[in-house]
């Protein structure tokens, strides 16, 4: 592919042609337009044998590539992120196909990236707000984010997403079942997470899950948290004061309106959506709630980051026995 400065342009070999045919030996039109006399010739001889069409670009792209990856496991490649939804480390470990080739592969069928899709239906959406600079702690404790997810409880029996829409929905503000927050803390290093599903969001509340969750984090090898981001909830600003005093936290706050910058946590909140409460349709709100437990064990012991190079969460941190 020719680029806007170079001498053979689909225009500078037509004159090739032309000097050619008006009888200027091929030494002195290479030596006129700059090029070597090689170049000159496998024009001339490339419209003798094709014509004008010959003289135009051609795709770089090699007649055969006996490495390519074969058909039958690109379709496979294609047909679980289709259905799973997940990035390319964990498409990796599920086909045995390297994470380059995955990419690749995906680009070649131009599947969408993930942040243009629904994380729930999987269709094409408007692509959300993406933060400009991408930073992360040099260790872990040195910052963590904390957060709320408001999930409506499920009625036994089932909810909406297994029964269909009516009586029980919370849009039906009369006779919905409420609603369960998932109290979320995530290390910004590591991405070692901690999530409670708990009755409400107020201060008190916010206050003991912040308790449990250093505790949480000091079992594991963070032992000391340095600071604690959170958007500008009242519970946050006003509730955490003793916790953070007590163990020697400082509060950070995000600018108003702007979540993406309290955005691990805010990824975490999709995460636990799309692969935990939404991943299938649960038959009451107990049977949800139990499985959250083991989802985030394996969440930060067997989970693939794309952040962490493909690895999980406890691989940025150091053995606790």
């Amino acid at each position: 592919m020719s680029h806007r400065n170079a001498r053979t342009t689909f225009q500078g070999r037509l004159l090739i042609i032309e000097r050619h045919r008006a009888g200027w030996p091929q030494a002195h039109i290479s030596a006129a337009m700059g090029i070597s006399r090689r170049c000159v010739k496998k024009w001339i001889d490339r419209h003798a044998s094709e014509g004008e069409p010959g003289l135009h670009d051609r795709s770089s792209r090699p007649h055969t590539m006996p490495a390519r990856t074969r058909p039958e496991v690109e379709q496979r490649v294609i047909a679980l992120r289709h259905t799973e939804r997940c990035g390319r480390d964990l498409l990796s470990a599920r086909t045995g196909v390297p994470a380059r080739t995955i990419s690749r592969i995906l680009a070649r069928h131009q599947v969408p990236h993930l942040s243009r899709l629904d994380p729930l239906t999987g269709q094409v959406i408007r692509a959300s707000k993406i933060t400009a600079t991408r930073y992360e702690r040099d260790r872990p404790g040195e910052l963590v984010h904390m957060d709320v997810k408001k999930l409506g409880r499920i009625p036994d029996g089932g909810g909406w997403r297994a029964l269909g829409r009516g009586t029980g929905d919370n849009r039906d503000r009369k006779h919905g079942t409420g609603y369960d927050y998932v109290h979320s803390l995530v290390d910004d290093h590591s991405r070692l997470a901690y999530c409670e599903i708990l009755p409400d969001e107020k201060g008190p509340t916010c206050a003991g899950f912040l308790t449990r969750a250093i505790a949480y984090f000091a079992a594991r090898g963070i032992t000391r948290i340095e600071r604690l981001m959170t958007d500008n909830a009242w519970a946050y600003r006003w509730s955490l004061r003793e916790v953070c005093t007590t163990h020697g936290i400082r509060q950070k706050f995000i600018k108003p309106h702007c979540p993406w910058q309290n955005g691990k946590v805010e990824r975490l909140n999709r995460t636990l959506a799309t692969e935990w409460a939404y991943r299938q349709p649960f038959t009451s709100n107990a049977e949800r709630a139990a499985a959250l437990a083991p989802w985030l064990e394996y969440y930060n012991t067997q989970r693939r980051h794309s952040a962490l190079d493909g690895l999980p969460p406890t691989s940025r941190l150091r053995p606790t026995s």
